[in-house]
């Protein structure tokens, strides 16, 4: 197999901390003094010495209330790429191993399943996976240019190798029908693949993307079969692509032609300038299209009927996720990553730097961000200086989530653990307002007003409030001398008295301001629409 290093770019941003801090991976800067190493037997033999506390993580498992995690027995897997099969059983890829492994949650019990066919001393990023129906599993490999499938019934492997023109490298995958979709981050391509053929006799169709020198982020398919997916160039913008692959297929099978041009099946929707690097995607039950914006602290909505973005907001990340020991961070970012649905028509999304999982109703406008226990300091600003990392810093890399039910499962790629959100456990409070939205002329302020109601009886609850809106021309301010910060007592109801202003400069349309509370171990709030007229 053709070996790469493993692909470090600020395409994934998940090496990136905030605008001016980044931290790489080993193996891609030139080699300085040559590290220690400690032979250990395990998969930290990867890793110098003085890199194992930043990517072996302390495999220590914590819960909260709503989280509950559990330690992977092998030391330093890297965790990435998770699914659930039918069963309830949790399937994961490890980076560092190149094993697939399961977690049965019945049993709390793990099982590795080695690879004969993987080298030693092997690394791979492998985001995509998928279960199909007949007991296998699949998932990408991008160091080795592979997709590799796993019968979970005689428990051996196959690989198929991607067909790599120059930098590939084969993302998410999912099973969809007959056939099994992976977009090409870097290939700028989406590629088909039937999972019927031999090893031996594999055929792929690749669909070129429309916009050159671009990528080709995550996809999502909507009940008529097109294919959603985004172009985009790093900072650069980009474009949404629906490709219509019932009308592309028909019409190859009914011309002596192999391939057919690729613009008479597409329709092209230019991204917003606030939209920079949209990974995630996926359709939501109404037909909109949601994405991700990895750069940022947003995700966006799109309206295939209206042509039109609505743009939200996650709350800011908690300071021990970041640090910021030494002042460097100025503006924390939560960098939306990857987008989902569940059974109940909620969002699911994996907020990278603020360390959540996050849930996003789209009927209610209302979003409930789950907080990861689980922080490796290495990955924050979380050093004062003296070699002491702070407790309770940094982040543990959540790059893959699974929904199962009322389960959130997901991987911590540099604390080899995995964990699962339960969205069933009540909350501890409620938000309510007194309308959903709010009418304002350029240069006008009103008053907004909404309750904080406690829903247990719990001791008090220490809550700072979330007034987070989407754009520079929209503010929100306390009135009435309320504090930010504070304790709820658990039989009172607290209103929170709030002004919301527009700019003299705003611009005439309709927004989003997240409006709530965040605690220690999950933040609650709603959106309130605002219309500038």
């Amino acid at each position: 197999m053709k070996k790469k290093a493993i692909l470090v770019t600020v395409f994934f941003g998940f090496i990136l901390l905030s605008s001016t801090v980044m931290i790489t991976l080993p193996g891609i800067l030139p080699d300085g003094e040559e590290s220690e190493m400690t032979i250990t037997g395990t998969p930290a033999d990867n890793f110098p010495d003085d890199q194992r506390a930043q990517f072996c993580g302390s495999s220590n498992a914590k819960s909260t209330d709503y989280i509950q995690e559990y330690s992977i027995p092998t030391l330093c897997t890297n965790p990435l790429a998770i699914v659930a099969d039918y069963d309830g059983n949790v399937w994961f890829t490890e980076t560092n191993t190149g094993n697939l492994a399961k977690f049965d949650p019945t049993t709390e019990t793990f099982t590795e399943y080695d690879n004969p066919s993987w080298p030693k001393g092997g690394r791979s990023m492998m985001w995509g996976i998928d279960y199909a129906p007949d007991g296998t599993v699949w998932y990408t490999d991008e160091t080795y240019d592979s997709v590799w499938k796993f019968s979970t019934i005689d428990e051996k492997y196959g690989r198929l190798s991607y067909p790599s023109e120059g930098n590939s490298l084969p993302q998410k995958l999912q099973i969809h029908g007959s056939q099994i979709i992976i977009n090409d981050f870097t290939g700028n391509k989406i590629t088909f693949l039937d999972p019927n053929q031999s090893e031996d006799d594999v055929n792929y169709l690749s669909i070129p993307s429309p916009v050159d020198d671009s990528v080709t982020a995550d996809f999502a398919i909507d009940a008529n079969n097109n294919v959603w997916f985004t172009n985009w160039l790093f900072q650069q913008g980009g474009v949404l692509v629906k490709f219509n692959q019932n009308g592309y297929f028909d019409s190859v099978s009914n011309s002596d032609e192999k391939s057919l041009p690729l613009l008479d099946f597409i329709e092209i929707y230019q991204l917003p300038p606030e939209l920079l690097t949209p990974n995630g995607s996926v359709v939501a039950d109404d037909g909109t299209i949601w994405l991700a914006d990895t750069t940022t602290s947003y995700f966006f909505n799109f309206d295939p009927v209206t042509e039109e973005f609505t743009q939200y907001v996650t709350s800011d990340p908690l300071p021990a996720t970041y640090g910021n020991q030494t002042g460097i961070v100025k503006t924390p970012i939560s960098r939306p990553y990857w987008i989902e649905t569940d059974e109940q028509g909620r969002l699911v999304f994996n907020a990278q730097t603020a360390n959540n999982i996050s849930v996003m109703d789209p009927k209610s406008q209302s979003l409930v961000e789950y907080h990861v226990p689980s922080k490796n300091p290495h990955w924050g600003d979380c050093d004062p200086g003296t070699g002491l990392m702070l407790a309770d810093c940094g982040l543990a890399q959540i790059f893959d989530f699974a929904i199962d039910g009322e389960k959130i499962w997901f991987t911590e790629w540099v604390e080899n653990n995995i964990g699962v959100v339960d969205t069933s456990v009540s909350l501890p409070l409620e938000i309510q307002f007194e309308s959903d939205s709010i009418a304002l002329a350029p240069g006008e302020t009103k008053h907004f007003n909404f309750i904080v109601s406690p829903k247990s009886h719990k001791d008090l609850l220490g809550i700072s409030l979330i007034l987070s809106p989407t754009h520079d021309f929209l503010n929100v301010e306390l009135v009435n001398n309320s504090p930010k910060t504070f304790q709820l007592d658990s039989d009172a109801p607290r209103s929170i008295y709030t002004s919301i202003h527009a700019s003299e400069d705003a611009v005439p349309g309709t927004y989003k301001i997240l409006l709530g509370t965040q605690s220690t171990d999950v933040a609650i709030s709603k959106f309130v629409t605002v219309t500038i007229e």
